[in-house]
């Protein structure tokens, strides 16, 4: 995924990085990161001592970006980092965010239906417009993170963001992306006790924005269509 997001940036972008976040792994991850590390100057590898949570390392990955520009997305290859194509051209000078959306969803039954409640839930809850909160698939302006600060360790920290930039009056773009099934590796979201724990931080999370900082929403603007996604410039830095 490395070497795919690597060969995808040369073709797009003229000065870049790769942050690789290693959120505590008790595997060989860490020797293998740093590794490639070493033989491609343009990857960083930044090491938790311990799991902090999903949250947490995408924090630090923020915080690590020397760009203008910060792309995300997942570690295990449920999106084609190729399709950053499809984000870039969208960014233009009046867009601060452009967000993928699945075109369709490859996981389980059970997945999809836990995904499409919770999606339905913060959007009720949190009041977001976003058509697909949980589709990690971002490119954002660094100046976001000038005006708002993240504080989630879990996997809400999306809903947190969103609404964060939702409420911030920054202007968003969504563009349809293809999501995969997980070829290997196993998720460690869907037990009885993260569960509880996503319960337990979203309510943390809307007594935080809506109780102690009532916020304003914003307009997004509505999913553009494939067919104008043609062109790439090559001086975007990322």
């Amino acid at each position: 995924m490395v070497l795919t997001a690597l060969l995808t940036l040369r073709r797009v972008a003229d000065d870049y990085e790769v942050i690789v976040v290693n959120d505590g792994s008790k595997d060989h991850t860490p020797q293998l990161l740093e590794e490639l590390a070493k033989r491609c100057p343009e990857v960083r590898v930044v090491h938790h001592l311990k799991n902090v949570g999903y949250g947490g390392a995408l924090r630090t990955g923020i915080a690590q970006s020397r760009k203008d520009l910060i792309f995300y997305t997942d570690g295990d290859a449920q999106y084609d980092v190729r399709e950053l194509e499809k984000l870039l051209p969208l960014m233009t000078d009046d867009v601060d965010m452009v967000n993928g959306y699945k075109i369709s969803r490859s996981d389980p039954f059970y997945r999809g239906l836990l995904g499409t409640t919770y999606r339905l839930l913060t959007k009720f809850f949190f009041g977001i417009r976003l058509k697909d909160i949980d589709c990690d698939f971002r490119l954002m302006r660094r100046t976001i993170f000038d005006q708002i600060s993240l504080n989630s360790n879990s996997g809400t920290i999306c809903v947190e963001m969103v609404k964060k930039i939702e409420a911030g009056g920054f202007r968003i773009r969504e563009v349809p992306v293809h999501h995969f099934y997980r070829s290997y590796g196993k998720s460690q979201y869907f037990t009885f006790k993260r569960l509880m724990r996503t319960v337990i931080d979203l309510s943390r999370l809307w007594i935080e924005l809506f109780v102690h900082q009532p916020s304003r929403p914003a307009a997004v603007e509505p999913p553009a269509a494939p067919k104008v996604i043609r062109v790439v410039k090559r001086n975007n830095t990322l």
